[in-house]
């Protein structure tokens, strides 16, 4: 006889398995010049990543979807660190993550991703971003499982 499950035990996951290729590009023929785009495998612009505005700083830029919708902003804070702020706005109260660089290397580079919320106090940080810039690949790690890659085929 089976064992019965109470429902509030049941745990869905809250990620997908299944893997998503997007392609990045600077030189696609639908992206004005310095503008950074991810696409899928039939060509179609999933994500963007544009300067707001040529008049406002060049240290911010906007992740917008595929219909133009802006999902976060990005402000540099220095040569080390970034803030992401939810939207196009960068009110604090949607601040929603921080990125510290920790290694800058010619061949390698490092980043620590802390997200800010209900643990926000944790000084342990949530993804760490390790990539090869002349590989042109990175992996994001949460803890040891890795949780994206991306490489040049």
């Amino acid at each position: 006889m089976a064992d019965i499950v109470p429902a509030s035990a049941l745990v869905h996951p809250t990620s997908s398995q299944i893997p998503v290729d997007l392609f990045v590009s600077k030189k696609y023929l639908g992206l004005p010049h310095g503008e950074l785009g991810f696409l899928d495998s039939s060509g179609d612009t999933v994500y963007k990543v544009t300067h707001q505005s040529p008049k406002i700083s060049s240290h911010k830029r906007v992740l917008l979807d595929a219909s133009g919708n802006p999902l976060f902003s990005l402000h540099r804070k220095d040569h080390e660190s970034l803030e992401g702020y939810k939207g196009g706005d960068s009110e604090e109260k949607d601040l929603k993550f921080r990125v510290k660089r920790t290694k800058n290397k010619l061949t390698r580079t490092e980043l620590e991703v802390f997200l800010v919320g209900e643990n926000s106090a944790d000084p342990a940080c949530d993804f760490k971003v390790k990539g090869f810039p002349f590989q042109k690949s990175c992996t994001i790690y949460k803890g040891n499982e890795i949780v994206a890659q991306t490489r040049d085929f």
